[in-house]
């Protein structure tokens, strides 16, 4: 069985900072719709989707992510939970 070495492990179409650069963006680019999603919601019904619970979830992995790409290698952290819950 052959097994990769960190060169051939590398991912062709970029570094993984790139990538997690990548993730980063395209969680901004939930918002909208988030928000149309959040407009088209029917209020009256009993249970409703929390959209500020998901924005905030979204957020922390966005801020995670972002203080990896900004962190040196070596420094510790640590991340509040994710509700993970978003109904009411």
């Amino acid at each position: 069985m052959l097994h990769a070495g960190p060169a051939q492990a590398q991912d062709p179409t970029g570094s993984e900072a790139e990538m997690l650069a990548r993730i980063v963006h395209e969680l901004q680019a939930l918002e909208p719709l988030i928000q149309k999603a959040e407009s088209a919601a029917i209020p009256e019904v009993r249970i409703r989707f929390r959209y500020d619970w998901l924005r905030r979830d979204l957020a922390r992995v966005r801020a995670g992510l972002e203080t990896h790409l900004e962190a040196a290698a070596d420094e510790p952290r640590t991340f509040a939970p994710l509700r993970g819950d978003y109904r009411r």
